[in-house]
């Protein structure tokens, strides 16, 4: 079973830029994507043979998240169930045979951490979320988390130790997840690996010099270890400042 996935900075954007392509390149089984910044219906987007979920932000063009699946979900959820969080559209949860697959945005604490505050009520509430999932099935959790998590996920650490994304609170926030029983799929298959990012800014030259961040994960419940085989990451595909990842499992 192959998952994907990829902040698309705008979908619409994105189409024009080579998305169709990479979506066929990948050929993932479940392809989850964030910052959609569109409803369903804003563009023409022909993926024969997957079911399409979408939940979009109250905001228009903003947020967004979508799921693209060619096996059909035993259900599918919007949301954590907390009104302070969801009517930005981040969170689409598929209910599979064997585990929950939870497509998330993460929200950005933004140019002078303005919303870490929020961010904190958001880790602390989404982690519950999780948890409590967890008791059911295993869980994959797969997005954006806007956290580089240890110094060797950002290029320039001692530099952004107080940039949105790469804060004390929010790495411990990421420490606090995995602690509850998850894994970091990436990092535990290729722990010592450097200069493994999935995000770039656009300023000239950034991505060619490899100057990022990996925020872009798949993590899971423990006891999923063993069915993953590989953790991807497609640095050769553009189309947005992100790059997707990708998930193969035998399950």
């Amino acid at each position: 079973m192959k998952l994907a996935s990829w902040n698309v900075n705008g979908l619409r954007a994105c189409l024009k830029k080579g998305f169709l392509d990479a979506f066929a390149q990948i050929d993932a089984d479940v392809f989850c994507l964030q910052e959609t910044k569109m409803e369903r219906g804003q563009a023409e987007i022909d993926l024969s043979g997957y079911q399409e979920f979408w939940h979009s932000a109250a905001k228009k063009g903003y947020s967004g998240t979508a799921v693209f699946s060619k096996i059909v979900p035993l259900s599918v959820s919007y949301g954590m169930g907390i009104d302070e969080h969801d009517n930005e559209g981040r969170i689409i949860r598929l209910e599979f045979e064997r585990f929950f697959l939870i497509n998330v945005y993460v929200p950005n604490s933004q140019r002078g951490l303005a919303r870490l505050p929020y961010r904190m009520r958001w880790e602390d509430d989404f982690r519950a979320y999780v948890c409590k999932l967890d008791k059911v099935k295993p869980v994959i959790i797969c997005g954006d988390l806007n956290c580089a998590h240890q110094e060797i996920d950002i290029k320039n650490a001692k530099s952004n130790m107080r940039n949105a994304g790469f804060t004390w609170e929010e790495r411990n926030k990421m420490t606090q997840l995995l602690s509850e029983g998850y894994a970091d799929f990436f990092r535990n298959l290729y722990p010592d690996k450097h200069d493994a990012y999935t995000w770039w800014s656009y300023s000239p030259g950034v991505r060619e010099r490899n100057i990022g961040w990996r925020i872009d994960y798949f993590l899971g419940s423990d006891r999923l270890r063993e069915n993953v085989s590989d953790a991807l990451i497609y640095t050769d595909i553009y189309g947005s400042d992100h790059c997707p990842v990708g998930l193969d499992m035998e399950i």
